[in-house]
């Protein structure tokens, strides 16, 4: 490469990065406003809680409407103590009585229905902080992560007292009835006979649809309905349902005299005389065209959240990719210091090791905020596959022997007399096994034992429990287990520890179709397990493929020797594809089992076609393409995808990312070879070109 072309590569980096960090900051200051728009908006209170009710959110609404400040009410008190206490102790008995069960007063009777996923709206009497009283109206919603398990409550308020003294000018007598018929400006109140002809009209109706009395007495109240809806038959639908039910209530779009629509909620009321025969009907109508624009608000208000709990979690994931950097160079340094020909002092040694200790145990905390942030925005791409639980429970066997050792603890691992095979993603299926078995070893006693056992729980379900003979855990310290960074105490301990690892490990086995759980007894010890699907060893799609048809796919006679470099970590699909190459006497296969070793061999070796994972331990098979892409010496080889990530969009990201060719598991040997050959061909015509 020409002096000049390093050069102008040289300039392109900075650029790059300049724009990188223009783009990221214009992104929080976006999540910014979007935060400060809802915590700023005065038209109704938003109070959002954690799961278990204590206020967390408390919007300027919120803080106009009740009279508190955020800060008096924030991880203080619950939507409960603000309501009339009475009220919600007779919600919490209606409630049982409905639901036939025992709902307790406080906040549970106020989110009991949300809890369980049924829409719910409900009034009651606020408490301002003057003591003073108002009606309200309070939706709640209950607000779940991406594996639907409740994190807390959004209760979002309205004044009610408008509506209230509505309803107290109703029960006046017949002549204040009257007179209220007459005077009232908020709602439409219309008198129709039995055929939907207009008998009475009153000052609302003429506010609000913008006709006289005069106008449209004896006129049929179809007018009021859109055309579409008059050609579909609604007006005398809407009359059949109130007849037949005695009331009728309907939301929908009405038109004014002047052509304008308006949202309406009407209803109608069947009148009979004594003897039960139809009068009429009365016609309440409603404008609400500002409450639907204000629950527009609302569904926006709410998404805006949800996207700027996204933006939370992005931002773990790019303050984590962040720290790496300087973190780096604190662990490399330390590295060198400690392997310096230049003999340290004593002194100098322990200050190296604290740093040393200091700098991986933050690099641990770095990795596991990072895939916690990545599960919660959704981002995490996980590849379930027929695993091998023999190779599994193996390769952590070697890597947790040290550590048990170190500690005098004698560890058991069962034998696999048949093979046993669960659907999972084999790295992320690690991950989960060694964050168990590491806690058996920590928090274990001096010379205690771990046993690890693998058996069925079910009919296609295998059951792998990690027991320990630890002190075990009382049952209130059992409930707190999978709450991120909680460490029950232990973080003024000797052990070292982030408080997410138990977190990580249940939601990647949720995520992987499975489930987990503990039993634990003081003085006795734990045991942890987690369930997953078992499923039979993988097998090729087209087994049944027969010598004639498979001569066909037979390299060329006298065709030279080919080489595919296949970048793999689950065994089990190596030996298949090793066993799919066989019988291609003219092709070399060589194999890594992640992808930065992929990348090595790449270089080193030159081959024709490479084969790669995308669920990759390390580097994913995306970004190790991203990689051979950007490296001259590699960046002609063709790139297949073979993963069992088959979502459509899966695919057509893996192909809008570069690869020549996009294969999903369970592999189809045909397709498989035909794709090998087109794959070896075009190397070929690349190979040809450049001579």
């Amino acid at each position: 490469m020409s002096t000049s072309r390093l050069a102008a590569l040289a300039d392109i980096g900075p650029a790059v990065e300049t724009i990188t960090e223009v783009r990221r900051k214009e992104a929080l200051l976006k999540t910014g406003a979007l935060q400060n728009a809802i915590l700023n908006s005065a038209n109704f209170s938003i109070i959002a809680t954690d799961e278990k009710g204590v206020i967390q959110l408390f919007n300027i609404g919120a803080e106009t409407m009740l009279g508190y400040a955020a800060v008096e009410v924030v991880n203080k008190i619950t939507p409960a103590d603000i309501h009339d206490p009475q009220e919600v102790i007779e919600r919490a008995r209606a409630l049982s009585l409905e639901l036939a069960t025992t709902i307790a007063p406080g906040f549970e009777a106020l989110a009991f229905k949300a809890s369980r996923g049924i829409e719910d709206k409900y009034e009651l009497t606020y408490i301002r902080k003057d003591g003073s009283r108002f009606p309200a109206i309070v939706s709640v919603t209950a607000l779940r992560d991406a594996e639907s398990r409740i994190i807390g409550y959004l209760l979002i308020g309205t004044d009610n007292s408008a509506r209230k003294q509505v309803e107290e000018k109703l029960r006046w007598t017949e002549e204040g009835f009257r007179l209220m018929v007459e005077s009232v400006t908020d709602c439409a109140i219309v008198m129709l006979d039995s055929e939907g002809r207009v008998v009475s009209w009153n000052t609302g109706a003429e506010r609000i649809k913008g006709y006289r009395a005069e106008e449209i007495v004896g006129q049929h109240f179809s007018r009021f309905y859109p055309a579409q809806d008059i050609e579909h038959g609604a007006p005398q639908r809407d009359l059949n349902s109130a007849a037949d039910e005695g009331r009728f209530e309907v939301e929908g779009w009405r038109v004014r005299k002047d052509g304008s629509t308006f949202w309406a909620n009407v209803v109608f009321t069947a009148i009979r005389d004594p003897a039960g025969n139809a009068r009429g009907f009365a016609k309440l109508t409603r404008d609400l065209t500002e409450r639907r624009q204000v629950e527009e608000t609302l569904t926006m208000a709410k998404g805006a959240a949800e996207k700027a709990n996204l933006a939370k979690s992005d931002f773990l994931s790019s303050m984590s990719h962040e720290l790496r950097s300087p973190l780096n160079a604190i662990l490399g340094f330390a590295q060198l210091m400690e392997s310096d020909s230049t003999p340290a002092t004593q002194s100098q040694k322990a200050s190296i090791g604290e740093i040393l200790r200091a700098g991986w145990y933050l690099l641990e905390l770095i990795n596991e905020i990072l895939d916690l942030a990545q599960i919660e925005s959704g981002k995490l791409s996980l590849s379930k596959e027929p695993t091998s639980l023999a190779e599994v429970i193996l390769e952590c066997q070697a890597m947790i022997g040290p550590q048990a050792q170190k500690g005098g603890i004698r560890m058991t691992f069962p034998q696999f007399d048949v093979p046993r095979f669960v659907l999972a993603d084999r790295t992320r299926l690690k991950q989960i096994l060694m964050n168990l078995l590491s806690n058996a070893v920590k928090y274990n006693q001096s010379g205690g034992t771990v046993v690890v056992d693998c058996v069925p729980s079910g009919p296609d379900r295998i059951r792998l429990s990690v027991k320990d003979s630890g002190v075990g855990l009382p049952p209130e310290k059992l409930a707190q287990l999978f709450q991120p960074f909680n460490r029950l105490g232990q973080e003024r301990g000797a052990v070292q520890g982030t408080g997410i690892g138990l977190v990580m490990s249940k939601r990647l086995v949720e995520l992987m179709g499975g489930v987990i759980g503990v039993e634990s007894s003081v003085g006795v010890g734990s045991v942890f397990w987690c369930e997953l699907s078992s499923v039979d060893a993988p097998q090729l799609e087209a087994e049944t493929a027969q010598p004639a048809a498979m001569a066909q796919a037979q390299a060329r006679h006298g065709a030279p020797l080919r080489t595919l470099l296949y970048v793999e970590d689950n065994p089990a699909n190596l030996k298949l594809v090793e066993q799919l190459i066989a019988r291609r006497p003219t092709m070399r296969l060589l194999s890594a089992l992640d992808g930065n070793m992929g990348i090595q061999l790449a270089r080193a070796n030159q081959p024709e076609v490479i084969l790669m994972d995308i669920n990759l331990p390390g580097i994913s098979g995306l970004e190790a393409l991203k990689i051979l892409r950007e490296d001259t010496a590699t960046a002609h080889i063709p790139v297949l995808a073979l993963s069992a990530n088959a979502m459509p969009r899966d695919i057509e990201r893996g192909l809008e990312a570069g690869f020549f060719s996009y294969l999903t598991k369970p592999i189809k040997v045909t397709e498989f070879m035909e794709t090998l050959d087109s794959a070896f061909d075009f190397a070929q015509k690349q190979i040809g070109r450049s001579k």
